[in-house]
């Protein structure tokens, strides 16, 4: 349950990243097909297509208009993917707990890591605070989902 909470705090920063994790994971044998549509998410056209829009949230995260994650249709974009990589990082038989596990940690740290960024773009602004934070989910995220491909080993 601890890759479903944790995959929870890089959808509170990223929505789509979790998705893109999940599709890296999967390609790679990392994570097991267990969920509806997963099988897609190893077709490298999917795969691809979920790495851009990720990088598309990231690039626009840059921009002066983008909005803030705590905006409803941001929350619940989180809400859907980090339910969707929550389940699939569940153990067997727990994946409807690991789903609600990663929407309930995405939310709160939606607000969470909204307050923090708001406090380090009044120093560092927000050009170089996006930077930092993509740098952060976009490891944290692979490293979750995807042991093999951040160098680690997978444990249960």
């Amino acid at each position: 349950m601890i890759r479903s909470f944790l995959i929870g705090l890089v959808a509170g920063q990223r929505g789509m990243t979790p998705l893109a994790a999940v599709a890296t994971g999967t390609r790679k044998g990392d994570i097991p097909v267990v969920l509806p549509l997963q099988g897609l998410l190893r077709n490298p056209l999917i795969a691809a297509g979920t790495a851009s829009l990720a990088a598309a949230e990231m690039a626009g995260d840059k921009m002066k208009s983008a909005p803030d994650r705590i905006v409803p249709i941001g929350l619940a974009v989180r809400s859907v993917t980090a339910a969707y990589a929550g389940a699939a990082l569940a153990p067997r038989g727990r994946r409807g707990l690991g789903a609600a596990v990663a929407v309930g940690t995405a939310l709160a740290s939606s607000y969470l890591g909204w307050r923090l960024r708001c406090a380090a773009m009044r120093r560092y602004g927000q050009t170089a605070t996006g930077f930092v934070e993509d740098a952060l989910v976009l490891g944290s995220g692979l490293a979750i989902a995807s042991p093999s491909v951040a160098g680690a080993e997978r444990s249960a």
